[in-house]
């Protein structure tokens, strides 16, 4: 018996081992497959963060010529009877306010006065605003109704003048509603701030919320994030909190979108001016920053080792239309007078308090990676929240792929609210809810209801195809460079180098401090055995060119130079196009180039500025639109090019040409 019952048992125990281990293997296998998507994923938001920040760093660097084309083609037409004048220093500046009460009047009748369309079909609005009133607007922008300008108008200037009765910094208080919400980056994604009114509440006296920045820019409802919650400043002043991000900036709006997006929805060139006019104004009287129960530090970008919030909450910040430049010309020497060096350090506090990023390592430096701001270290925040007698510092700025990240010992919060930031699935979004204790909890959330059904494998497929046609473009525009950098590595002209002579020279010449190991069977292919890569296959290209590729043994072609530089020439197109009317006139275009001969130290003549300008003319509409601009350098927006009409050759015509740091030449 004892026997038998033995044989039964031996099988019944091996298929048992045979299980457990199926599932030790599946478990194993399971936890690679997960690695290996996290590291996909990861390598993915190297690239997005890094080409994002590169973008941040090639404005910097043009900012000088930018500012030189904005000071003197200036902003044409009369907005006097729209817009108040700025103090021009301090001791005017209590005057001015005193005066607020008159002047609002006075700009709210002129903007009656504008005539509304029988066609507009749009939410309408009364003044004074009511919650009713508020709630029909947000629903109108969910319906994808755009505001009329009149009313737009409007609520910016009766923001402003609530706007310039409030200081630099903030105060508020949960000591009524219990509770306060916080939300980061917005960056125009209406989906995202109607899923957090969906999940949180509206705006109220119950329900404070605190938004820290960067509403406009990048997404494609701008202006209906900065309306909404502008409404909403209006409605409840003492419980709305908009503080200023680095996108609230005139130079960044030319570049990152909301200009383009005003110039859209606004398409009347009176009011474009108006509207575009009224935003900046508006952008610069936004507070710095809100401290919560005098304890909490909210502020869009961070600090540094010289950040003092007693001097952050006294300066005129009214006077920074743009925060990008200090105040003064270069090479600055120790000449200058009191008041420009107070202009120096105040600039530098508003720079810190906008541009800045945590790093774990201590100290604080000039944060290299956007080319504006520091980077400050964990004793840094230490410093100076006890200096103030705070316990945490809440910032934005950065997107996170979960949408929130605490460092620096949990001194410091990020928060990003624009869920799907670089693509679908890339991140999501979140915001902080405090009680009265001020412990934060992060609320996530991501405004895709498509995305969340797809499986994670797809998910991370769909951001990193997005990704790495992202990388490809970039460093198409680096070919010559790199074709030359390849050959110093192949004297033979054998076709092949090392991965890392490959990966050393990306990295070199397309300077982004990304995995170029890891990313390297996705760019480039290799021998057969593996050993050596064939470099010229990293610089296949999809890019459409008009004309012949002009590269010469003296370095990159004209194509491939602007290439790499569109996003300046389309900055400088919309500076130039001084009525934001989406289109350049001759005169606007002898303007711009009379800058352009002063910037360059050669001389254009007028009937050759005519004669570029005749060249550009594709259509011979008497205008000059932006794809007629690129085409005079024989480029071809690819997600442009059909319906384009084909180039005409002229003697006459003129290139422009820019070295490695972007600035023309």
């Amino acid at each position: 018996m004892g026997c038998a019952g033995s044989t039964q048992t031996r099988p019944e125990m091996g298929k048992s081992e045979r299980s457990l281990k199926a599932a030790l293997l599946i478990q194993r296998w399971y936890r690679r497959y997960q690695a290996r998507l996290e590291a996909r994923r990861r390598c993915t938001w190297s690239i997005f963060q890094s080409i994002e920040y590169a973008g941040e760093q090639d404005q910097l660097k043009l900012y000088n010529f930018f500012n030189d084309m904005m000071s003197t083609v200036g902003k044409s037409g009369d907005f006097s009877k729209y817009i108040v004048e700025q103090p021009t220093d301090e001791s005017k500046q209590t005057e001015e306010i005193s005066k607020d009460s008159n002047a609002d009047k006075k700009r709210i009748i002129a903007f009656s006065e504008i005539e509304i369309e029988d066609s507009y079909k749009g939410p309408h609005v009364t003044f004074p605003l009511s919650l009713e009133n508020v709630q029909d607007l947000l629903n109108a922008f969910e319906e994808g109704h755009l505001l009329h300008a009149k009313y737009a108008l409007q609520i910016l200037s009766e923001s402003l003048r609530i706007l310039r009765e409030m200081p630099n910094i903030s105060r508020a208080s949960t000591a009524f509603a219990k509770q306060i919400t916080v939300c980061g980056d917005l960056h125009g994604k209406m989906d995202d701030l109607l899923m957090i009114f969906y999940k949180n509440g509206l705006p109220g006296p119950e329900n404070p919320y605190i938004f820290n920045g960067d509403y406009v820019d990048r997404g494609k409802n701008s202006v209906e994030i900065a309306l909404t919650l502008f409404a909403f400043l209006i409605l409840y002043p003492n419980e709305m909190y908009l503080n200023r991000g680095n996108h609230e900036d005139y130079v960044m709006n030319l570049r990152y979108g909301f200009l383009r997006e005003v110039q859209t929805k606004y398409s009347m060139v009176k009011y474009t001016q108006l509207v575009l006019s009224m935003f900046q104004e508006v952008f610069s009287w936004l507070p710095l920053a809100t401290v919560i129960d005098a304890k909490v530090m909210v502020t869009h970008g961070g600090i540094s080792d010289q950040t003092d919030l007693t001097r952050l909450d006294n300066l005129p910040r009214y006077k920074y239309h743009s925060i990008l430049k200090p105040p003064l010309k270069e090479n600055a020497t120790e000449s200058m007078d009191v008041s420009e060096k107070v202009d120096l350090v105040e600039w530098r506090q508003i720079l810190d308090a906008l541009w800045s990023d945590p790093r774990m390592q201590d100290g604080c430096q000039p944060n290299a990676f956007r080319g504006g701001g520091s980077y400050f270290g964990p004793d840094i925040t230490k410093k100076v929240l006890a200096k103030h007698g705070l316990d945490l510092l809440i910032r934005s700025h950065e997107c996170k792929p979960m949408g929130y990240e605490f460092t620096h010992d949990d001194m410091v919060l990020t928060i990003f609210s624009a869920s799907n930031y670089y693509e679908v699935g890339s991140n999501r979004g979140a915001y902080v809810k405090m009680g009265v204790d001020l412990k934060p909890h992060c609320i996530q959330f991501i405004a895709s209801e498509h995305h969340q059904k797809l499986p994670m494998s797809q998910r991370v497929s769909i951001v990193e195809g997005s990704a790495l046609r992202d990388l490809k473009e970039k460093i198409i525009s680096y070919k010559t460079q790199l074709r030359e950098a390849f050959l110093d590595h192949d004297p033979d002209n054998t076709g092949f180098i090392t991965p890392l002579q490959w990966a050393t020279t990306m990295e070199n010449i397309v300077g982004l401090a990304i995995p170029w190991h890891t990313l390297r069977p996705r760019l480039v292919s290799s021998s057969d055995d593996n050993k050596l890569v064939k470099y010229e296959t990293c610089l296949d290209t999809n890019l459409v060119y008009r004309g012949e590729d002009n590269a010469t043994d003296d370095g990159p072609g004209v194509t491939e130079t602007l290439y790499r530089n569109r996003s300046a020439l389309e900055t400088i197109f919309r500076i130039i196009d001084k009525d934001h009317s989406g289109s350049l006139s001759l005169e606007e275009f002898e303007d711009a180039c009379s800058i352009l001969s002063k910037h360059i130290g050669t001389e254009i003549s007028k009937q050759n500025v005519k004669d570029m300008a005749t060249s550009m003319d594709i259509n011979k509409d008497g205008l000059i639109d932006f794809n007629e601009f690129l085409e005079a350098f024989r480029l071809v927006d690819p997600e442009s090019q059909q319906g384009l009409v084909k180039s005409q050759e002229n003697g006459n015509g003129a290139t422009a040409t820019a070295d490695e740091k972007g600035t023309l030449t």
